[in-house]
């Protein structure tokens, strides 16, 4: 670029100098061309991914926990609002860097025998 810059200036100079003539320098110009511009491809980020969690307790409670993956470092210290993770058996360790790893969809699903179901989705 820096090239082209210094081509269009001697040939001004030229010009300005009576070496060439209007119709000459118009000419050396064209055949330089424009500068080219430089496309800048923008970096597509990955679509927005959502954790949700689903839980169905066998007295009927029912949890939604829906939040970006972004979050999902909160998730770490094993209890998020009301759910408590470690009380389901549930190694959210585990699920984060299975996350980290980029898996998607069903992540855990689980049924006890009272009747509580989780599930772990990435979407």
């Amino acid at each position: 670029m820096e090239n082209l810059k210094e081509e269009r200036i001697k040939i001004l100079e030229l010009l300005k100098d009576g070496t060439i003539t209007p119709e000459q320098a118009s000419s050396l110009l064209e055949a330089l061309g424009q500068p080219k511009e430089v496309e800048v491809k923008k970096e597509k980020k990955a679509p927005f991914r959502m954790l949700r969690i689903k839980i169905d307790g066998a007295d009927g409670e029912k949890v939604r926990v829906n939040i970006p993956i972004e979050f999902a470092k909160l998730l770490k210290n094993g209890k998020f609002g009301s759910v408590d993770f470690d009380d389901l058996n549930i190694d959210i360790d585990s699920v984060l860097e299975m996350i980290a790893e980029g898996a998607s969809g069903d992540l855990v699903n689980i049924e006890d025998e009272d009747g509580t179901t989780v599930s772990i989705v990435v979407e």
